[in-house]
Parts: structure tokens; sequence; C-alpha cells
């Protein structure tokens, strides 16, 4: 697990955006609050909350939106109410799906529905990938970007295909967009192209966004008017939602406004891995302004090499490394934002030069 005391003490931060004080945090919102008359909300009912989920449902192009406290939490509902309408409990999920991997069984746990694995683990899925499956589906889950093979996205024809196959089908198509707004600027498309054909959507309040937490589970106003009710029974009816709206509303337009910068940034830092031949990318070219790094150590020695970066240097390069298929083999992921936005080419290569020096020694 990343040393959280020694990362607090290094001035140079690799992936996303560089931590920031508490203070720093309740100081801006203050000022955002006292700016635009902000009041708080009372379990969600306020002109806080009701005009950004407001806004986030223009943007997206759907009917209605609601704040939900966790993705973990928006994603169950929304899956559940979506089998409850088809009458048909088992839902299409990649098998790298965030639910499978770090929802420790949630969905089979407290019986919200039955998932089938659909696609290889180590590419998105396609609508011929859904065909072969056999059964018959109440609705199918896909991840804009999948996180876990390094942000890949599927071609926006493969894209246009599955919504299209699930319209036909009659299977509710779901969104997990907890970097929509990443994906959306690696295809060059408007989030309401993107978002157009799926039934449902979640959006993270704080991936990409820098809120403090929370999502948004999007949908036809009826969906989202039946999914208060279940959000309130696990434990989701939270009293003043005006932290959690506030943080990310006051920095939503600016960080939407550089995404192109962050994916302008992927690309050139692709060009300067090129140096590393013994450092191998996922994907060989960037789909969104994310990447995996595959390392030809063990995690234990990334790790260790990356401790020793950060005590010598004051770089923090990575949050972890994670075991790969292959023996001697790890990977990292590095989400480009502000870190590596304010980094020089030149600083980018020196810190990696010292990064690769460390990993023959550890």
């Amino acid at each position: 697990m990343p040393n959280a005391n020694l990362r607090s003490q290094c001035h140079t931060f690799f992936s996303a955006t560089p931590p920031r004080p508490a203070a720093k945090d309740f100081a801006e919102m203050a000022a955002w609050c006292e700016a635009h008359d902000v009041q708080h909300d009372s379990y969600g009912e306020g002109k806080l909350v009701q005009d950004f989920e407001n806004k986030i449902a223009e943007l997206l192009g759907f009917e209605a939106a609601r704040f939900v406290i966790t993705g973990t939490m928006t994603q169950t509902v929304a899956l559940r109410i979506a089998c409850q309408d088809k009458n048909n409990r088992l839902v299409a999920l990649h098998p790298t799906a965030h639910i499978l991997r770090h929802e420790s069984s949630n969905y089979q746990l407290l019986d919200h529905f039955t998932a089938l694995n659909v696609g290889s683990p180590f590419r998105p899925w396609t609508v011929d990938d859904l065909k072969a499956l056999p059964d018959r589906l109440g609705a199918a889950l896909y991840e804009l970007p999948m996180r876990e093979i390094g942000g890949q996205l599927p071609a926006w024809e493969q894209l246009e295909a599955i919504k299209e196959y699930c319209r036909e089908k009659n299977i509710h198509l779901h969104m997990d967009g907890a970097r929509l707004w990443e994906a959306a600027t690696g295809y060059g498309q408007s989030l309401k192209s993107v978002a157009s054909g799926f039934d449902s959507a979640y959006v993270s309040l704080y991936k990409g966004i820098d809120g403090l937490g929370g999502a948004m589970l999007l949908g036809k106003r009826d969906f989202i008017d039946r999914s208060s009710e279940w959000i309130k029974r696990m434990g989701g009816n939270v009293y003043q939602r005006s932290p959690y709206v506030v943080a990310a509303a006051m920095r939503m337009d600016e960080k939407l406004a550089k995404m192109p910068a962050y994916l302008h940034r992927t690309r050139e830092v692709y060009q300067l891995l090129t140096r590393y031949p013994l450092w191998q990318v996922n994907p060989k070219q960037p789909h969104c302004n994310m990447l995996h790094l595959y390392l030809p150590v063990d995690r234990e020695a990334a790790n260790a090499a990356r401790d020793q970066l950060a005590r010598e240097h004051g770089v923090w390069l990575f949050g972890r490394a994670s075991d790969a298929a292959l023996p001697q083999q790890c990977y990292i992921e590095w989400y480009v934002g502000e870190g590596l936005l304010s980094l020089s080419d030149e600083q980018v290569m020196t810190i990696l030069d010292q990064f690769q020096v460390l990993l023959t020694t550890a």
C-alpha cells in the first residue's frame, strides 16, 4: 500500500492532481458559497443540489439526475431497478468491471442481480461478444473508459453498434461513466453524443473533477424517482449533500475545459516513454488521459523504487504497483492531469531516468 507519510512529504506528483490541504479546499468552498449565496440542502432538497442535478442531466442529455453518495451505490441501484423493469436479473459485465473487482461481491451478497461476464479481460467488449452470449439479458454495463485495461475505449462504431443492438433486443444499457469526462474528450465527441443510446448512466463527482466525493445517477425521470427509495434503503439518504455538490460544482466547468489539454499532454508523454524500451505502455496509443505502464520487475521492487525516489528527490511517481500476468513484471497507473501538465518534458525525463536507475538496484 502507498506510504501516506512519505507521500505527504513530496513536492512533485506525476499522477492526477497534487494533493491540496483541507484548509485550502474549505476556504475555496466557503468563498464560492458566499459568492453564489449557497444555502444548505435538506436531504437533497434545495436550489443548490437541484440546480446541479439539472446541469448534469442537461450536459449528458438525460431527463433527470440524482445525487448519490457513492458510485458503488449508484450502480447497484441502477442495475437492480433495470432488472426489475425487464423482469430479468441477468446483467452482462466486462471481466474487469468495477462491480466485479472492487465492490466485495455486494451485487451477489445483497441479491441485486446476477452477473454474466462478456468479452475478453484484455480488451473492450464488442457487439459480437454480446451476440455470442446464448442468454437473454436484462441489462448490460459498459465502462467508458475501461480503467483496469489502461483506459481503453471501444471504437466509436463499435459503441454505436452496441447501443443499437441493446435497443433492438430490449436490453437496458447502463454506462459506468466514472471517467466519462475523459472518454468524451478521447472520442472527440460531446458528452451528449457519448451518452446518447444509454438508458442510464453514472458519473463521478471526484474522478477527474477533483470534488470531495459523490456521484450522479442519470436516466428517465421515472427511473430516477424510483431510484430514490433504493438509495434510502441502502443508507444513502444523506442529510446535507451541499459539501459534495459545492466541491464539484465550483470546479466542474474549469475541469471539463482542461480535458483536451490533459489528452494532449498524454500523447506527449507516450512519445517520451519510447525512450525507455524495457517499459511497455497499455494501450499502445492513448485512448484518453490515462495509461498503464508495465515494468520488468515485481511489484515489491517497483514500490521500493517509488519510495526511494520520494525520499531522495521528493517525487511521488504512482500510487501502487500491481501484479501482472508474467513473473518479474508489474504495472502502474497514471492519470494524466495537473501533475504532468505542470512538468516540462525535461523534468519528466529527469525523473524517469532517476526511477529507471532505482529500478535496477531495487
